[in-house]
C-alpha cells in the first residue's frame, strides 16, 4: 500500500520515474545481445596435439594419455579429463570445477604441456591449447566456390584474404577451412631414380632440410650507413629447390632435378567440399563470450558485398547456414504476443468499462513493467533468448491480469459515489493482499530451478 500512497502524494516524481524506466530500459535492451539460447559458462579447456604420419594407436600411447596423466596429477580443480585420438591429432579435453579461476587453469595447463615436451617422441611440437565453451557455436556457415581456382587457391583465399576482411566484426572466430589444402611446394620422389643413384628418401629430406634455412645474417656497417647482410640460404622459387646439391657421386653432383619434380601444389587433402559440382571450400564462424549472435551476423552481411565484389572472377561466396533467422523469429514472435495481449486487453477493458482512460493505464503499463523486467536481465548479465524472450511473454499474461483486477476494483469504488483518490486507495487496499498472494504462489512454483546444480 504504500507505494500507493506515495504515488498519489508525488505524482511527479513517478512521472519521472516512467520516464527514467523508459530510457533506461531501451538502452539496456539495446546494449544486450540477442541468441539462440543463453550462455552457458562451463569452464573447458582443450589441449590439441598434432604429429603427422603418427598412427592413432601410438599418438594415444605416447602422446594424448601421458599428457592426461600429467594434467591430472599438477593441475587443481579439475574435474573430468578425457582424451580422443586419431591419425596424427590427439585432443584432450579438460573439465573444471564451477569455481575454477579458468586463467590460472590456462596457466597450469600450459606450463605441463610445455614441461613434458621433452619425454615425448623426437618432432613432438607444442600443443595448441584453448579455452572452450558449449556457448561458442557456429551461427554462420559459408561456402566459397570456383570453377577456375583450385582447393589450394581457395583454401588459401579463405585462409587469408577473407579471414582479414572479416576479422574486424568483433565477437566472433573463424574457423580453418574444411576442404581443399594449404599451398605448399611438392616435392614428388621418382623411385627408379633414387634406385640409380642408391640414394633414400630420408638423404633426400635431410638435403633439403639442410639447405632450406631461414637464419639470421647480421649486417654490414660502412661509414655512417648499416647494410644487411643475407645469405642464399632458402630457395625462393621452384627452379632453386631443383638446383638444390643432394650428393656427390663419382665426382658428378646429384641435384634434386634428377631425383624428383618440385611443383607448386598443395599438401595432401583430407576432406572434399564441393558446390554445384565446383571446387570449394566451408568456413564456419564463431559465437564467443557475450557478443550478440544478431549483431555479428548482421556485420558480416553488411561487409559481404564489398567482399563479393574484390574476389576473383568466377568466386562464388554464399551462406549456407544463418542462426540468426530463428533469433530474429523468437523475437518477433514475442512482439506479436504482446500487441496481441495488448489489443485484447483494450478491447476488453473498453467492453467492460467502458472507459478509455482505463484502456491507457493498462496499456501503459505493459511496456513499462516489461522495461523493468529487461533493465533487471541486463544487470545480471542476461541475454534476450528463447528462454528469456519466453518468460516475459508469460508473464504480460500475469501483468494484465492484475492489472485489469485493480482497474476494475477502482472503478467499483467510484460508481459508490467516493472520490477518485479514496477509490484508488481502498481498491488497492483490497485487492494488494489478495494479488501479492497470487503472484507469490506463482513464483514458488518455479522456486526449484533456483536449486539446481552442477553446469
Amino acid at each position: 500500500m504504500w507505494i500507493v500512497l506515495f504515488a498519489l502524494r508525488y505524482k511527479y516524481t513517478i512521472g519521472v520515474l516512467g520516464i527514467l524506466i523508459l530510457l533506461f530500459g531501451v538502452m539496456s535492451a539495446r546494449r544486450m545481445s540477442t541468441d539462440i539460447l543463453p550462455r552457458v559458462d562451463s569452464p573447458e579447456i582443450t589441449i590439441v596435439w598434432s604429429y603427422t604420419g603418427l598412427s592413432a594407436a601410438e599418438m594415444a600411447s605416447k602422446i594424448s594419455s601421458f599428457s592426461e596423466i600429467a594434467t591430472l596429477n599438477n593441475v587443481d580443480d579439475l574435474l573430468e579429463a578425457r582424451s580422443e585420438t586419431s591419425n596424427g591429432i590427439g585432443l584432450v579435453k579438460l573439465k573444471f570445477q564451477p569455481y575454477v579461476d579458468i586463467n590460472t587453469a590456462l596457466a597450469q595447463t600450459t606450463s605441463v604441456s610445455q614441461t613434458i615436451i621433452r619425454r615425448m617422441p623426437p618432432g613432438t611440437t607444442p600443443p595448441l591449447i584453448v579455452r572452450t565453451s558449449p556457448s561458442s557455436v557456429p551461427i554462420v556457415q559459408m561456402v566459397i566456390s570456383s570453377d577456375t581456382m583450385t582447393g589450394g587457391q581457395l583454401f588459401d583465399y579463405a585462409r587469408l584474404t577473407l579471414r582479414a576482411a572479416l576479422q574486424s566484426v568483433p565477437g566472433m572466430r573463424i574457423s580453418l577451412p574444411y576442404g581443399g589444402a594449404a599451398r605448399q611446394v611438392m616435392v614428388d620422389l621418382n623411385p627408379e631414380a633414387l634406385n640409380a643413384f642408391d640414394i633414400s628418401a630420408a638423404e633426400v629430406n635431410a638435403a633439403v632440410g639442410r639447405q632450406n634455412l631461414t637464419l639470421p645474417s647480421g649486417s654490414l656497417r660502412e661509414g655512417d650507413r648499416e647494410l644487411p647482410v643475407e645469405l642464399n640460404a632458402s630457395p625462393e622459387n621452384i627452379q632453386g629447390f631443383l638446383d638444390l646439391p643432394i650428393r656427390s657421386v663419382e665426382g658428378r653432383t646429384i641435384l634434386l632435378r634428377d631425383l624428383a619434380n618440385v611443383r607448386d601444389g598443395e599438401a595432401v587433402s583430407s576432406n572434399v567440399a564441393r558446390l554445384n559440382g565446383q571446387n570449394a571450400v566451408m568456413i564456419s564462424i564463431l559465437k564467443l563470450g557475450n557478443a550478440s549472435t544478431v549483431d555479428i551476423i548482421d556485420g558480416i552481411m553488411e561487409r559481404l558485398p564489398e567482399i563479393r565484389a574484390s574476389a576473383p572472377p568466377g568466386m562464388n561466396i554464399e551462406p549456407i547456414f544463418d542462426q540468426s533467422v530463428f533469433v530474429r523469429a523468437a523475437v518477433k514472435g514475442v512482439e506479436h504476443e504482446i500487441m496481441l495481449v495488448g489489443g485484447l486487453v483494450a478491447a476488453v477493458v473498453l467492453l467492460f468499462l467502458g472507459s478509455w482512460r482505463s484502456t491507457l493505464i493498462v496499456l501503459t503499463s505493459i511496456p513499462l513493467a516489461l522495461l523493468c523486467s529487461i533493465i533487471g536481465l541486463s544487470l545480471v548479465g542476461a541475454t534476450f533468448n528463447l528462454m528469456t524472450l519466453g518468460g516475459l511473454a508469460l508473464a504480460i499474461g500475469i501483468l494484465v491480469d492484475n492489472a485489469l483486477v485493480e482497474i476494475e476494483n477502482i472503478k467499483r469504488q467510484i460508481s459508490l459515489g467516493k472520490s477518485v483518490k479514496q477509490s484508488i486507495i481502498d481498491g488497492a487496499r483490497e485487492v494488494a493482499f489478495p494479488e501479492f498472494v497470487s503472484t507469490i504462489s506463482i513464483c514458488i512454483v518455479f522456486l526449484p530451478i533456483f536449486l539446481l546444480s552442477g553446469t
